[in-house]
């Protein structure tokens, strides 16, 4: 049996999968907010009960917000910042009494529709999070790429390619740099840019509601989306040559997205086609916990 643990900054997720990855049991509880003692206890606690539940003990994989770090095993890169700095794995081996495998949440999300999703069949998979952040992570072979400084897949904090005057002036990002994939690509991005232009403070729920409905503002500033969309993900297939990309995070409901993507990224790909698959997700928000059980592969 396979136990995977999605720690999210508002809740803590589990799911038990059997070796086919037939769902055996889910839960969720809230996550004890700036209280780093308390996650470690509340993770140890759901799996206790899930065992006791089901009656027997499973492997534990662990999708974070965030990475360690290969200076010391320490927590970097959180938006969970009480885990920032900790020995996270360390500490829940020590109370659970196991090997436990820690994943980036992106990267959770990836291997979870490479094993038995939407890109089962695909030799390299791109998994892109399109939310309240930009992620992204990589697999190959149905294994996640970590890669040397724990950052494989992190799009977001590369610069939009071949900014135009459109793009300009190019916005702040939290990291501290401007111009950023995420900066632009992000649901609050989105809003933000449509904001800019037309002085209208919409969320991205209702401007692709909008768009649909024939409003001119909103389908111009999807359009606008896209094109950087387009330009962002060439740079990844020009990179890894992907066979599918899978769409994550709350942007990847938009179902135009794997309409025009194709045409969009071509004119920035170094090939004369585009064979890369964009696809939406099979188990949508419940990608990240699976492919945390599956980190035991």
């Amino acid at each position: 049996m396979r136990l995977g643990i999605d720690l999210g900054g508002t809740k803590i997720e589990i799911v038990a999968l059997d070796k086919r990855g037939k769902e055996l049991l889910r839960r969720r509880i809230d996550t004890p907010q700036g209280d780093y003692l308390g996650t470690i206890m509340a993770v140890a606690g759901l799996v206790e009960a899930t065992e006791h539940e089901l009656g027997r003990r499973g492997s534990v994989g662990i999708g974070i917000p965030g990475a360690e770090s290969q200076r010391g095993g320490l927590i970097k890169n959180a938006n969970s910042t009480c885990l920032i700095g900790k020995p996270l794995r360390r500490d829940l081996q020590a109370v659970l009494q196991r090997e436990v495998r820690l994943a980036n949440d992106a990267n959770c999300f990836a291997l979870s529709e490479a094993i038995d999703g939407s890109g089962r069949d695909a030799e390299i998979v791109f998994g892109a999070i399109l939310g309240t952040g930009v992620g992204g992570g990589i697999v190959v072979r149905q294994q996640v790429l970590v890669g040397a400084n724990t950052i494989a897949g992190e799009w977001g904090h590369n610069p939009l390619p071949g900014l135009r005057e459109e793009d300009r002036p190019a916005p702040d990002c939290y990291c501290g740099r401007q111009g950023c994939i995420e900066a632009y690509l992000s649901g609050p991005a989105l809003a933000a840019d449509h904001a800019r232009i037309n002085g209208t403070a919409l969320d991205a729920v209702s401007i692709a509601r909008n768009a649909a409905q024939g409003d001119a503002a909103c389908e111009a500033t999807l359009q606008r989306y896209e094109e950087r969309l387009g330009r962002a993900l060439a740079s990844v297939i020009n990179i890894l040559d992907p066979q599918v990309i899978v769409l994550g995070g709350g942007l990847s409901n938009m179902e135009r997205l794997y309409r025009n993507l194709p045409e969009r990224c071509a004119p920035h790909v170094f090939s004369d086609t585009v064979g890369t698959r964009f696809l939406p997700p099979t188990y949508g928000d419940s990608s990240g916990v699976r492919g945390a059980a599956w980190l035991w592969n």
